[in-house]
């Protein structure tokens, strides 16, 4: 636990009422009258508030929360730290535009990113109002970087819902019918899950693609999560990126990492790649940078943001408040909760390996730091997905007092606040036991 935020008093999960109660019934209703159609809603979670990792909803039930509003709330649930920074920042003013004016908050988080960047040398950063919108960016400044118009992403991977994200994506059909045309010149291949595939097809596919329908001289950048969130939560083996590194340092191609949902600290570094030593040209972040407030950039090498002036720029990107968020959460993570991301992250990895030797159902268990893994397959032998089990063991869990979200074709992925405790862990398995005895019996 985070020495700066006190002590949850330990009375969660509790489920007083059934969930959706009759305060959350009727907030529903209306929500399902008037907001858009598209909205996914995995379960009906009504919130009224949080501390630490623990989330209250309208009806007083309470829950362990494994997926921090998508890997978002890095830093939990009324963090001291950051609450006092966004009431301060608040207090202030609220806004002004970071593109035509100046302010210190602003220049203090670019300076804090661009410093934050593996490898050394001089990085600059470019904030944004959210992950797709600096996938957009990142677009942008490669081709005008590179002159080139070719993009090369991955199968399963996801970087939003806008025309460069979607056209990047390939994880769910979803995303991309009825929107078409997507952005040209943009092809997939196949990402190393060690659990699913080779090293040695992955490398067969690129270069046959190379070979056949692609000049790497055409190719302005590759554009990767160098561990799939969406996906899978899959993490592939360091020689896949080593692979990618050396293929665009050979061919001057941008490497392009989304860190989107692995960075901020997750796997206990700030960001993902340096687990495995392997330097991207530029990172485009978001998530858990703002611990819940709405802040993404892109960090990029000096040599490679070499868009002029005005070329690119945002109304509300790095936005006073949001700024004051993540300088605040990022001194969070480099002084405590990247530490506590290891520590609760090998203590729910193991748990979740002895559960993975009880349930047949559990195929695989993967992760880095708190960014977590579990697929659930049908049979251990054909690692047929079993999705439909994962559906339900999402929804099975809500009821009991534990919030999770699946992603790739079966995998329940575990991305909490980074202030998770023992307890947050220990009786979180135990429910997901619970759910799995129940579900497959």
């Amino acid at each position: 636990m985070a020495k700066t935020l006190a002590p949850v008093k330990v009375d969660y999960p509790r489920i007083v009422t059934a969930p959706p109660g009759p305060k959350a019934k009727a907030i529903i209703a209306k929500d399902k009258e008037f907001s858009s159609p598209s909205y996914i809603k995995e379960y009906p979670l009504v919130i009224a508030g949080g501390k630490g990792a623990m989330v209250e909803d309208v009806d007083g039930n309470r829950y362990i929360d494994w997926m921090a509003g998508i890997a978002v709330n890095s830093t939990g649930y009324q963090h001291p730290v950051v609450t006092k920074a966004v009431v301060e920042a608040a207090q202030k003013y609220l806004h002004i535009c970071g593109t035509d004016f100046y302010y210190q908050g602003f220049s203090d988080l670019c300076e804090a990113l661009a410093k934050s960047a593996p490898g050394g040398g001089k990085w600059r950063t470019f904030l944004s109002n959210s992950g797709t919108e600096a996938i957009e960016g990142a677009v942008k400044l490669a081709r005008h970087h590179t002159k080139r118009h070719a993009l090369v992403s991955f199968h399963s991977s996801f970087h939003g819902r806008s025309y460069a994200g979607m056209s990047l994506s390939s994880s769910k059909v979803k995303y991309r019918k009825g929107f078409g045309p997507m952005l040209p010149e943009i092809y997939h291949l196949p990402f190393h899950n060690p659990y699913r595939n080779t090293l040695a097809d992955c490398v067969a596919a690129a270069n046959d693609l190379f070979a056949t329908k692609l000049d790497p001289s055409e190719i302005a950048a590759v554009v990767m999560e160098p561990l799939q969130g969406e996906g899978g939560y899959v993490l592939p083996s360091k020689e896949f990126l080593e692979f990618w590194r050396k293929f665009c340092t050979d061919n001057g191609v941008l490497l392009v990492f989304d860190e989107v949902q692995s960075g901020a600290g997750r796997t206990g570094k700030m960001w993902a790649c340096e687990n495995y030593g392997v330097v991207p040209d530029v990172i485009v972040t978001a998530k858990g940078i703002g611990a819940g407030m709405p802040i993404g950039a892109i960090i990029a090498k000096e040599s490679v943001m070499t868009w002029p002036r005005g070329s690119h720029g945002s109304t509300y990107g790095g936005n006073p408040v949001a700024c004051a968020a993540a300088l605040a959460a990022i001194g969070l993570i480099k002084t405590e909760l990247a530490g506590n991301a290891v520590k609760m992250g090998e203590r729910l990895l193991a748990g979740m390996k002895k559960l993975q030797a009880k349930h047949d159902c559990i195929g695989d268990v993967r992760g880095l730091g708190l960014f977590v893994g579990v697929e659930l397959v049908s049979d251990r032998k054909t690692k047929e997905p079993a999705g439909q089990l994962m559906a339900d063991l999402e929804q099975l869990a809500f009821t009991k007092g534990l919030l999770l979200l699946g992603c790739g074709k079966s995998t329940i992925r575990v991305a909490p606040p980074l202030v998770l405790t023992e307890h947050d862990v220990d009786k979180g398995l135990e429910i997901f036991d619970a759910c799995l005895m129940e579900l497959t019996a």
